[in-house]
């Protein structure tokens, strides 16, 4: 989902009466063994059935990629948005081919390319386990030793799940440690593209309309998931409704939101508005400027770089508005209000009185991982809402170097005891990390120069030119001579090299003597020793919001959901419009309403029209509906995720949330928030009569 910058004025309207902390009106992203039940049957007399939710659960996908999706036909046919399939491509292209800027339709299997890295994954089942992650903490370890044992208890869990049924295994951490549950996933690493529309349609009106309402956006991608090398046989995918949703109509989303922290203490919330969100904000507009200045040369730039740049912009616009919510004053006292509510109620009963302390030990814990921050985030990894494995550090931002790090820790990690290694290299991970390494995505040396020029620039302004390690990393260049110099260097850029070199270990690693692995070699060691602070007092945040989560859960019961985990969730809401600047906005947009659009702007960019909607204009229906919007409680990991109604079928696809909806990363409210779907009728009518794709129309749902 996109992010744009927040208006303040906005954001003092939606909070009247928004401090309460239990679930209330539509709010909640529920995980699948936890639905609301009680409360879709009291407010809307329905209640899923058991296998209505195995159903939708077994239906919905996770693109590892970052984003959610879902099976649409019996022969693997897979929907999400253009945004979520841009990373694939963006990989798949060429400057012949431009499949970003041209769209694409393989108008058989045989045509389907497959993606180079992509994979899908399908929540099977879910398991608590923890009273087996608890029992491993003994009385009287160090936080350093019960992290420890923590990783190894969640270890030893994937291993024996992965080992025994054969699927990928992860132990989610719940309620920032008071739970521990064990997800399996069905993955699908032979994926292949079907469909996609021009950016210029699935992103229609950029920047400008980035965020708002109404929209016009065909932000769809549709893939194939393929199993032994044929089209994977799928029971359980969404029958497709060709109608699409009425207004006021009860619907659900089923997606993997990416992040929310709406249970962490205000300290912490403090921390993210004074520390996080500007830290981020000031990397993101740094690269934004080298990406733009590098795109604004030729085409093939542009062309090049137009995945990270528009990854970047969606980020910054992000944290913009994030940061913009928790300055605001209002949210500010509703945010204070919600824990001061569990505070007050655990100092009156003696049983949770002591808990509060637990607040006092995060607050500790958070000084002391501010002091390793900075080596953290340059050396480490740069802190984000992606999974930490899978990001570069602030000061070597190049996917090379990502390779060299995976490759030189490989040979480390790999020998090593299952649980005493890093989590991204356990037996359990094997096969993404490995997907994942040996991709065969292209690398474009003039974008590895330019990205490491500006992170290592970025590194020597943060810790000073004359520091020790900053010398030794430039090894007596400049930022741009030392770039350009280890990514000409490496031989890395060949996916075969970096195979060799992770089957062959330590040993392999050392003697190639690759100028990319050794820049790597140069950090690791203060790169680890931040790492291990940093998971230190992870662990002591961990036991402590655990306490917090039993004491809510004896006053509050446990009906309420967890924080956001990217982790398959169910939220639920009605087709609703909203009242904004005392105008009502309308809960559907339709395709006289694009070129109406189109025409009050001239067709000029962004609101220019690829050619084929122009010729089609007098063929598509103008009273078909294009966008609607639901007060469904969703974020960031949402996009892609299906919108289904009561009968479980296919009525559209969440790409998006208004400007108001910003806020629901910290609290919920639904007075203005809303998701922002493409209806179902819109992709039908697109596919049959702008992309003349018949053939796909009728696979879907079949």
């Amino acid at each position: 989902m996109a992010y744009p910058i927040l208006r303040r004025s906005l954001f003092v309207l939606i909070f009247i009466a928004a401090a309460s902390s239990s679930a209330r009106a539509d709010e909640g992203m529920w995980p699948f063994n936890n639905p609301p039940l009680k409360q879709l049957k009291e407010k809307y007399q329905f209640e899923p059935t058991p296998q209505w939710l195995e159903h939708l659960q077994k239906s919905s996908v996770r693109f590892n990629s970052g984003g959610s999706g879902s099976f649409v036909s019996a022969n693997g046919l897979v929907i999400t948005n253009h945004h979520v399939g841009l990373d694939t491509l963006q990989k798949l292209s060429s400057e012949k081919n431009n499949y970003v800027h041209d769209g694409f339709y393989a108008k058989t299997q045989a045509e389907e390319p497959r993606a180079t890295d992509l994979e899908l994954n399908v929540l099977m089942s879910i398991e608590d386990v923890t009273a087996r992650v608890a029992a491993a903490l003994k009385p009287g370890l160090t936080a350093e030793q019960s992290a420890a044992a923590r990783q190894k208890a969640i270890a030893d869990i994937e291993k024996e799940s992965k080992e025994k049924t054969g699927l990928r295994s992860d132990v989610i951490t719940l309620y920032q440690g008071g739970a521990y549950h064990l997800y399996r996933f069905k993955r699908y690493d032979d994926v292949r593209i079907v469909f996609a529309p021009e950016q210029q349609a699935a992103f229609y009106g950029g920047d400008p309309d980035n965020f708002e309402y109404p929209r016009f956006d065909l932000d769809i991608c549709i893939f194939r998931a393929y199993e032994n090398g044929q089209p994977a046989k799928i029971e359980h995918f969404l029958k497709w409704n060709t109608q699409g949703p009425s207004d006021g109509e009860l619907t659900f989303v089923s997606g993997h939101p990416g992040k929310t922290d709406r249970q962490l203490t205000v300290d912490e919330l403090a921390y993210m508005r004074d520390d996080e969100a500007p830290f981020l904000l000031n990397m993101l507009k740094r690269r934004e400027v080298f990406f733009t200045a590098f795109a604004g040369r030729t085409f093939e730039n542009a062309r090049r770089v137009r995945r990270d740049l528009f990854g970047i912009q969606n980020s910054r616009k992000f944290f913009d508005g994030y940061l913009a919510a928790l300055l605001d004053p209002e949210i500010d006292r509703s945010l204070k209000a919600r824990e001061q509510k569990l505070r007050d109620a655990m100092t009156k009963d003696s049983k949770w009185k002591g808990t509060l302390a637990a607040y006092d030990r995060i607050k500790k814990a958070q000084e002391e991982t501010a002091k390793i921050l900075p080596v953290y985030n340059y050396y480490e990894t740069s802190r984000g809402r992606a999974q930490a494995s899978y990001r570069a550090p602030r000061g070597f931002y190049s996917n090379l170097f990502k390779y060299a790090r995976r490759v030189l820790r490989a040979g480390d990690e790999r020998p090593k005891p299952n649980g005493e290694r890093f989590p991204e290299f356990r037996d359990s991970y094997r096969e993404s990390l490995e997907l994942d390494l040996f991709s065969t995505e292209p690398v474009y040396e003039d974008v590895e120069q330019v990205m490491l020029n500006d992170s290592l620039t970025d590194l020597a302004s943060r810790f000073g030119y004359n520091d020790p390690l900053v010398q030794k990393i430039l090894a007596g260049k400049s930022p741009a001579g030392r770039a350009a110099e280890v990514v000409k260097g490496t031989k890395l850029k060949d996916p075969a090299v970096r195979k060799q070199l992770y089957e062959g270990g330590a040993a392999a690693v050392t003697a190639a003597h690759d100028p990319m692995i050794e820049l790597a070699r140069i950090i690791d060691a203060p790169a680890r020793d931040a790492r291990k602070i940093f998971e230190t007092q992870d662990e002591t945040k961990q036991q402590a919001y655990g306490d917090i989560a039993k004491a809510r859960f004896a006053i509050e019961g446990t009906s309420t959901y967890p924080d956001a985990t990217f982790t398959l969730r169910l939220s639920y809401g009605t087709v609703r419009g909203y009242e904004q600047d005392g105008k009502q906005i309308p809960s559907f947009t339709n395709f006289a309403g694009l070129y109406e659009r189109s025409t009050e702007h001239k067709n000029e960019p962004p609101f220019d029209l690829p050619q084929r909607w122009i010729d089609k204009k007098s063929v598509v229906n103008p009273e078909t509906k294009f966008n609607f919007v639901t007060d469904a409680d969703i974020i960031g990991g949402n996009s892609g995720s299906p919108v289904v109604n009561k009968a479980n079928e296919f009525v559209g696809i969440i790409f998006d949330g208004n400007i108001q909806s910003l806020v629901l990363d910290c609290i919920f409210s639904d007075k203005q928030s809303r998701a922002v779907s493409v209806d179902s009728a819109a992709i039908t009518e697109a596919l049959r009569k702008v992309y003349d794709a018949n053939a796909l129309a009728d696979e879907l749902g079949k």
